[in-house]
């Protein structure tokens, strides 16, 4: 389609098809390739840029709002070496299937072969995290092929779509646009599979309905009522990119991480429906131990794949096995009381289940210290919570801020692992920069504690000084209060649960990012 308002460059036509298409927020970490397109962002008043200062954190902020908003941001970054800085999170995305639009600068087209410092093979780097990568080859191109990549961003379930924009086609003049491109739709119910599958759930027979996905609160309630009206048992997968818990809502149960305790969860079942999911196997391969978890001579039966449309499968389900008269059992509110003496991670949870606003959205990269607020915060107010889905440490400080840009009103609270922290620490320059409602409290246990653990699961010899220098974090010791306030952001440092209870009620009650650094 020709526009004959004017004549804009490549990068301008670009950024006004994304805004076109409803993406309206870019996360950015640019360079020289990508000057024509700051330049677009500077000039388009629906687009709204926020600045990262490594790429690990652009593209996590990209996973953290794209989870929430339910459609894609964009993100902006610098060549192949600037791609593979942020791969680790576009990683999680690609778990979480988190619709995410890459812009990735290269070198004009006729400066390729002259093998320059930064030229690399950027296709080859973006493919392995993204369900789509193309090339624009000139600038009358650039707009139909953003408008193209949000429309794969957003193809169910949700996937990343990897643009690269040559510096000359971003420079360039053109009068080409795009129009949005209508949403793919997921596929359509199987009728045939939904009515087996109630003939299966209904036969008495020991069955787990295993989810994963967006868990919606309509959507558990809905996957309760089918568990209650045939015996099943409902869980989700262990780490699902979003679940709305607490008060009012299903708790969900959640396949346990070690394989040893999922296996005893699953241990009897003769039927596994999989909703949204695959077969679950363990995190990692151990010697002498089995991968996948389902027990021998379990029968697997798919109700919907990950691209298939997962509420027209609950509800027909529903209605197969009869639903119609059955409430969902939901949790009361039930604070629990603050606690003193010496900080846990009990009392942390304590204290952030009896103060936590209701509709706060929770980013979770606590690793081994967060149990007890998972555990608090079960019948505290109504929340979503996030969690780390594709096991690249270092996504929780991003997608709290990312969460934060496509929730505004809502306070974020960002549980962080202390060692996990230090990979993306920068995104609390963004979120001070942004002045972002996120409370983020540090279980600053000064070590890799999940390591530990796994050292000996995997059958590693008895670890020496040596090797538990590798898992240690207190030479030097981390100060995350004085990190934090380098970074622009206010921060605490605790001890006393009594001085964590005062430092998080404080937190809740005002306005901007703030840092609570919990020494366990």
């Amino acid at each position: 389609m020709t526009d004959q308002r004017n004549d804009r460059s490549g990068a301008e036509s670009l950024v006004q098809a994304f805004v076109d298409s409803d993406v309206d927020v870019c996360f950015a970490n640019p360079g020289t390739s990508e000057m024509h397109f700051v330049a677009a962002l500077d000039t388009n008043p629906g687009m709204r840029s926020v600045l990262g200062l490594f790429e690990g954190v652009v593209t996590g902020c990209a996973d953290g709002y794209g989870r929430m908003a339910g459609k894609p941001a964009a993100t902006l970054m610098h060549l192949g070496p600037g791609l593979g800085n942020g791969l680790a999170n576009l990683h999680n995305a690609k778990k979480a299937r988190t619709p995410i639009v890459n812009v990735v600068g290269d070198h004009a087209t006729y400066h390729r072969k002259y093998d320059a410092p930064l030229t690399s093979d950027v296709e080859g780097i973006a493919r392995p995290v993204s369900g789509w990568v193309k090339v624009s080859e000139s600038a009358d191109d650039v707009a139909a092929d953003g408008a193209a990549a949000v429309q794969a961003a957003m193809a169910p379930p949700g996937q990343v779509a990897t643009l690269i924009l040559p510096a000359d086609t971003a420079w360039n003049r053109t009068s080409a646009s795009a129009a949005a491109l209508p949403a793919i739709a997921p596929a359509a119910v199987d009728g045939a599979r939904v009515d087996e599958i109630a003939k299966v759930l209904k036969s008495g027979e020991p069955s787990v309905m295993l989810i994963h996905g967006h868990l919606t609160a309509e959507r558990m309630a809905c996957a309760d009522r089918i568990a209650q009206a045939t015996g099943a048992r409902l869980m989700s997968d262990t780490f699902v990119p979003r679940l709305q818990r607490g008060a009012g809502r299903v708790d969900m149960q959640r396949l346990p991480y070690f394989g040893e305790q999922a296996a005893e969860m699953l241990d009897g079942t003769a039927h596994l429906v999989l909703i949204h999911t695959e077969s679950p196997v363990t995190f990692f391969a151990y010697p002498g131990k089995p991968n996948y978890l389902t027990p021998e001579g379990c029968e697997l039966h798919t109700l919907v794949e990950r691209g298939g449309d997962m509420d027209a499968a609950l509800g027909a389900l529903g209605q197969a096995v009869g639903i119609s008269t059955i409430e969902p059992r939901t949790t009361a509110l039930d604070r629990p009381p603050l606690r003193d003496g010496a900080l846990d991670h009990r009392g942390i949870g304590a204290a952030i289940a009896h103060y936590m606003p209701g509709d706060v959205v929770v980013v979770d990269e606590s690793g081994t210290s967060g149990g007890g607020t998972t555990f608090a915060t079960r019948t505290a107010p109504p929340h979503d919570w996030l969690m780390l889905t594709g096991g690249s440490i270092g996504y929780g400080l991003p997608c709290a801020t990312g969460a934060a840009v496509a929730c505004p009103g809502r306070r974020v609270l960002s549980l962080q692992a202390d060692g996990a922290g230090m990979y993306t620490v920068q995104a609390l320059w963004t979120q001070a920069r942004e002045n972002l409602d996120i409370t983020t409290v540090v279980f600053a246990n000064r070590k890799y504690s999940i390591l530990q653990i796994e050292f000996g699961r995997v059958g590693a010899h008895n670890p020496g000084p040596k090797a538990m220098s590798m898992l240690d974090l207190t030479n030097p010791e981390l100060n995350w209060k004085s990190i934090a306030e380098g970074m622009g952001v206010q921060a605490w440092r605790v001890d006393t649960a009594e001085g964590f209870n005062e430092a998080i009620a404080a937190s809740f009650n005002q306005r901007g990012p703030s840092l609570i650094e919990a020494l366990i």
